[in-house]
């Protein structure tokens, strides 16, 4: 191993970003490219770094500023210091990267200054947002994939069409490498990405609490965010491929259902009893009208919108959910995935406020028709806007509900136990005879 793979050993086990949690990294460089630089002390190494204590082996961007010095402040931005005497600084914290970031994705900003977003985990968010001008965030991918990245693509084929309803796309980056396991041919992945930085905005989130804890209605922004989901959908499905779903989808979407329920019925009891019933409705969603496939957000709920000050939604994190393979996350999907999505997301917001009650008295406060009215607003919204009767769906979004309330229930089995009763509610009424009397 040499020195700088050393260095970055140690310094990868404490960055949020590290997937390898508990596991010291067994680092091999795959590919390095050295970008120009502005600063003469700094050199820029962009590196690809395969971890080979992860099975499979993971793939990790780790951009680099080696300087002879140490500027003041720059300390605990340090990864270490080489063999060759550079001290080595994570490039996301550098002036020398940020700046070399922009040039390479063709965003001219007179002021560059730049912060880290502190927040993420699985990537790097790094704001430029300072001076007269408009703030542009761009996104570094730690963990690197062959393939486009639907974070990338998909924001940018529906700014390309002036789709304001996400935020607008100036660029990106692409890494090329080769895989010893595969000599004849090459990869490339995204590696990074620029885009608007909106602000002036609410999470939708919490949003979402602030307004059920004061016990206003919600009815009108679910509504809007209907009809703002519905013209996203519609977006992806002019920009990118739309087919009607064959056999073998439907096949291998019930399939997924049943493996994902049997894994969770190891971890949480309660879906054993209940699994007969669970497995009647997948059964009857393979039988239903299915809609046409196209690409969809994937891993859409309230954290994944933002509302701002002017009261317009805009939707963010395009990358689909991050445990999912990328060439899943690349393949058409049903749009109901998202329609369903977001109303776990609205039951999650009422669930949350029991959860954190102080007491059976506030418990008792908790409205659970706020959930029932915003749940019935988003989906007025969205019928309204795309035509679609989701009425004429009902079985098959029931079931696509249901797949997501079984994985958060095996979710917080594992690491919320409290929190369980919440998806488990979901399951036992989406089985319920009252339900299947709607359908």
């Amino acid at each position: 191993m040499n020195s700088t793979m050393e260095c970055l050993t140690d310094w990868m086990t404490r960055q949020r970003w590290y997937a390898g949690k508990g596991r010291l990294p067994n680092l091999l460089e795959v590919t390095r490219d050295e970008w120009p630089s502005e600063d003469p002390d700094a050199r820029i190494l962009v590196l690809i770094v395969r971890d080979l204590a992860n099975n499979p082996p993971s793939l990790y961007h780790v951009p680099i500023v080696l300087r002879q010095t140490v500027p003041k402040g720059a300390g605990p931005t340090m990864v270490g210091r080489n063999t060759d005497g550079d001290y080595l600084f994570d490039g996301a914290h550098d002036p020398a990267y940020t700046s070399a970031l922009l040039r390479r994705m063709h965003v001219h900003r007179q002021d560059r200054t730049s912060r880290v977003h502190g927040g993420e985990q699985s990537n790097t968010s790094i704001i430029f947002d300072r001076g007269g001008e408009a703030p542009v965030v761009a996104k570094v991918f730690r963990l690197v994939h062959a393939g486009e990245n639907p974070d990338v693509t998909l924001p940018s084929a529906l700014t390309a069409r002036g789709y304001r309803q996400v935020p607008r796309m100036l660029g990106s980056v692409t890494g090329y490498w080769d895989d010893p396991h595969e000599p004849s041919r090459s990869f490339s992945g995204h590696l990074a990405f620029a885009q608007e930085f909106v602000r002036d905005v609410v999470d939708g989130w919490e949003l979402a609490l602030e307004r059920a804890a004061a016990g206003d209605a919600f009815v009108d922004e679910a509504t809007e965010l209907g009809r703002v989901t519905a013209r996203i959908h519609a977006g992806l499905a002019e920009a990118m491929p739309v087919r009607p779903a064959t056999l073998g989808d439907i096949v291998g979407f019930v399939a997924g259902w049943h493996q994902r329920l049997a894994v969770a019925s190891s971890d949480v009891p309660a879906l054993r009893e209940l699994r007969p019933a669970i497995e009647a409705v997948y059964d009857a969603a393979q039988d239903a009208p299915w809609p046409d496939l196209q690409r969809v957000h994937g891993d859409y709920h309230l954290g994944q919108v933002l509302r701002r000050a002017s009261g317009e939604w805009v939707v963010v994190d395009f990358e689909g959910e991050p445990l999912r393979p990328l060439d899943e996350r690349t393949r058409v999907d049903s749009p109901l995935r998202d329609v369903a999505g977001m109303l776990r997301s609205f039951d999650y917001v009422t669930g949350a406020r029991l959860n954190t009650a102080p007491d059976a008295d506030a418990r008792a406060r908790v409205d659970a028709a706020w959930s029932r009215g915003t749940r019935h607003a988003f989906l007025d919204g969205y019928i309204a806007e795309s035509g679609v009767d989701l009425r004429a769906h009902r079985a098959l979004l029931d079931a696509f509900e249901l797949d997501k309330a079984v994985y958060e229930a095996m979710y917080e089995a594992r690491n919320r136990p409290t929190w369980l009763p919440i998806p488990m509610d979901a399951v036992r009424y989406l089985v319920s005879e009252a339900r299947a009397s709607a359908r």
